[in-house]
């Protein structure tokens, strides 16, 4: 605590210091120049998107298409620096962010010695990974629209950043089909770690690279931004120029990008980091972290220990947030066993957003409640405070295990088979359909303001410690009325038939998004693999 309190300090300090220093050198210079050419030019609001198809566009990446001022990439490189490197790497990057305010934010000192501090030693595939899976939900989530709808118009897509390369190449090409793109690059050592030395980032090789592209002939379009200061290099080589308003995209006053308009859903994304780690952000984080770690602690033990009435006052008391909800009573749901005609206890089907899914439904139902699973950790199945099973993705061996679980009592399942952040729904796996007439969905909902309790390529044993560890985590739990008989297989309909209604019933509660995407989906794209536990990969394997 004593260290952070004089990080704190001298952060409070330096920005003072920084502050004067930047106020100073921008009342020497001679701004007004710029701004009056920049003045001669329409805002990409005015601009037509009909007949752009076969046209070239050309632009920045920072402040242009991304809201986010060029001055202000600290949050990207910290991310890079916390989800692929580590927390002495980011606290040491954090350090060092009043530095990159007395050097300039746009000037390349300040950002050789950022990208310095976040690669310097780091594995070319934890870059890779965190390029992939963690900074496209940040790029989206400050996405230009205006910017995005003109560079969508366009046919061919040229766009150049400042940063390095291979921290945008793979967003920008994947999320909105840029043809090239231009960038400084990172040198590497024995083909596996970065070095920390940046070649290309000046201004000059920034105006080489336009000069080979469209040297000959001009780009059709570009849209500049006023706050970056070589952006002017643009229109040289341009034909049609329009400006982005930086006050505009700063309050996002008809800039900011709606979930609806992203240019492909965002379904599945990794890393802990649920904020955009801006330096009062990061600081923030870091003050937390000594108390979070045995808050965690608590509430987990104490949801362990103590009775589950006792436990919803025990988690409002220590900041979060539980909603349950039961459509229809339990009790009365179970005196009606002539209606029913079930075979054994009731099934209960779960939306999957974390491991706690299932406690957090014994405690809404105030009752333990066995539960099944694809994969647990063993920290995790010790700390459950009801019985856990573990399937082995053998149909024939999962459905007698199933059946013989109903005979006993009630049994809760998440026939998505993994977790998912954002608002949708996986695929259902029809299999729990087959084995039980007495179905319950259950609306589960999870939200969190600083980090994330799911990974796929983390250490999941850490999940229900890292959700703990937020400061006001909401959990949202909705039991549903009994699905009727006659809408079972029992009333014939197909287990697939059954599952879909069930999946469109809690999506429709959720507000959420169903697709046909699976765990193997989710793994794939974020860890590179099936998502299957050295365990399973012996046994045999068939879809459910």
């Amino acid at each position: 605590m004593v260290m952070l309190k004089l990080a704190a300090r001298w952060q409070f300090t330096c920005y003072k210091v920084a502050k004067k220093l930047r106020s100073h050198e921008s009342s020497h210079r001679n701004t007004s120049r710029l701004h009056q050419v920049h003045s001669l030019y329409p805002g990409v609001a005015k601009c037509s998107l009909e007949g752009r198809e076969g046209q070239t566009l050309v632009c920045d990446f920072q402040g242009t298409l991304l809201r986010t001022p060029s001055s202000s990439l600290f949050p990207y490189f910290m991310l890079v620096a916390f989800e692929g490197g580590s927390l002495l790497r980011a606290f040491l990057l954090l350090l060092l962010s009043p530095l990159f305010w007395v050097l300039g934010k746009q000037s390349e000192a300040g950002m050789r010695v950022m990208v310095f501090v976040t690669f310097c030693g780091l594995r070319t595939r934890d870059l890779d990974l965190v390029s992939r899976v963690v900074l496209p939900k940040f790029y989206l989530e400050n996405l230009h629209l205006q910017a995005y709808q003109l560079l969508a118009a366009t046919g061919k897509r040229v766009v150049l950043t400042a940063m390095p390369r291979l921290m945008v190449e793979g967003f920008l090409k994947e999320y909105l089909g840029a043809s090239e793109v231009v960038g400084a690059e990172l040198q590497v050592v024995r083909g596996r770690y970065f070095t920390g030395l940046l070649s290309g980032s000046t201004p000059s090789a920034k105006q080489k690279a336009l000069k080979d592209r469209f040297g000959e002939v001009k780009a059709d379009v570009a849209i500049v931004s006023p706050s970056n200061l070589h952006d002017h290099l643009f229109i040289t080589y341009s034909k049609e120029i329009y400006l982005v308003n930086k006050e505009e995209a700063a309050a996002g006053i008809g800039t900011e990008m709606p979930r609806s308009k992203y240019p492909k859903p965002l379904i599945f994304h990794d890393g802990r980091l649920a904020l955009l780690p801006t330096p009062t952000a990061t600081l923030a984080l870091f003050m937390w972290m000594p108390l979070a770690v045995p808050l965690s602690i608590t509430r987990i033990l104490m949801g362990v220990t103590f009775p589950y009435k006792v436990v919803i006052f025990i988690a409002a008391a220590t900041g979060i947030r539980f909603r349950a909800g039961v459509v229809e009573d339990d009790n009365r749901r179970r005196g009606a066993g002539a209606e029913c005609s079930r075979k054994g206890g009731v099934m209960y089907v779960c939306t999957h957003r974390t491991l706690l899914d299932p406690v957090m439904l014994c405690t809404g139902l105030q009752r333990p409640v066995t539960t099944v699973t694809y994969s647990l950790s063993r920290m995790s199945e010790l700390l459950a405070p009801m019985k856990t099973v573990r399937l082995t993705r053998d149909r024939e061996r999962d459905a007698a295990m199933m059946r013989r679980l109903l005979r006993e009592g009630d049994l809760a399942v998440c026939p998505e088979g993994t977790t998912c952040r954002e608002p949708y729904l996986l695929r259902f796996s029809p299999l729990f359909a087959e084995l039980a007439e007495d179905i319950v969905p259950v609306a589960l909902d999870a939200r969190v303001g600083m980090f994330y309790g799911t990974t796929a390529s983390g250490h999941k044993w850490l999940d229900p410690v890292v959700f703990m560890m937020d400061p006001l985590p909401v959990y949202q739990v909705e039991v549903q009325g009994r699905v009727p008989r006659h809408l079972t297989c029992a009333g014939g309909w197909s287990a697939a038939e059954v599952a879909n209604r069930i999946q469109k019933q809690l999506a429709d509660a959720l507000g959420f998004e169903r697709t046909a995407l699976t765990r193997r989906d989710k793994y794939m794209m974020l860890a590179g693999n099936e998502g299957v536990s050295r365990d399973q990969r012996d046994g045999k394997k068939l879809p459910k």
